[in-house]
């Protein structure tokens, strides 16, 4: 059913890596990929070095990462795209407005997050304990997926 997932945040760097790690270890055979809706000066850039540095505690490899633009046809190309804030999601549905039923927030089945779900706040240029804070969100998050999508 879900095959094919794109995973959004803003820059790739920080959340949407991450996350994309986190799908690939949980939903194995599924094709998950990240993008960010502004990467801007990050294009082709890695992961940022907090977010590997946690991620490689959590035994996550972020090494081969590198940070890509949204397009057209990859959010037409994927079958669930999983954004990490509301302004994201009404992004996306810019971008596509055919794709906004099959847009919802990463966070969607943690508890306490509202009528669409649990926004996950960008750590970038944030302490450690946040870049831990939010992995952690990740984590929950991407458990709460493969129980809904596994098989």
């Amino acid at each position: 059913m879900f095959q094919s997932i794109l995973v959004v945040c803003t820059a790739n760097i920080c959340r949407s890596p991450v996350a994309e790690a986190l799908l690939k270890a949980r939903l194995p055979g599924r094709r998950i990929e990240s993008a960010g809706i502004a990467v801007g000066e990050f294009e082709g850039h890695g992961a940022a070095p907090m977010a590997k540095e946690v991620a490689q505690a959590d035994g996550l490899d972020l090494e081969a990462h590198r940070a890509r633009q949204i397009r057209r046809d990859m959010i037409e190309a994927a079958d669930l795209i999983l954004v990490m804030s509301e302004g994201q999601r009404r992004k996306i549905s810019e971008l596509s407005p055919a794709a906004t039923g099959k847009t919802m927030l990463f966070g969607h089945w943690l508890p306490d997050g509202g009528a669409h779900g649990y926004a996950i706040p960008d750590p970038y240029r944030k302490s450690r304990e946040a870049f831990t804070h939010v992995h952690q969100l990740l984590t929950r998050a991407a458990d709460t997926w493969r129980a809904k999508l596994g098989d």
